[in-house]
């Protein structure tokens, strides 16, 4: 049995973020709703900046297809958050 890892790095602007305080409230809302709607590992990366952010969300299966299918599932809510931009987006398979 084949172990397939996936790994989405998305690089967010927090447009009206003015403090830390508004960063952390947008990105801990995201990360809560992706890993209880999609049951993968999130991570907020950094960088400490009051309208930047980069989150990482991870998922392990058996098969391509399903994690790819889950990574652009997490990737389509993290877009339709009103509060952040997604400056880009990475999806990769170790």
């Amino acid at each position: 049995m084949a172990v397939v890892v996936g790994l989405l790095s998305v690089d967010l602007f927090i447009s009206d973020a003015v403090s830390l305080k508004d960063r952390r409230s947008v990105v801990k809302s995201l990360l809560d709703r992706l890993a209880h709607r999609h049951n993968v590992a999130v991570a907020d990366l950094g960088p400490d900046r009051a309208n930047q952010a980069i989150l990482a969300v991870t998922t392990v299966a058996n098969d391509e297809a399903h994690v790819h299918r889950v990574l652009n599932a997490a990737l389509r809510l993290i877009e339709s958050e009103p509060r952040a931009v997604c400056e880009r987006a990475e999806i990769e398979i170790l």
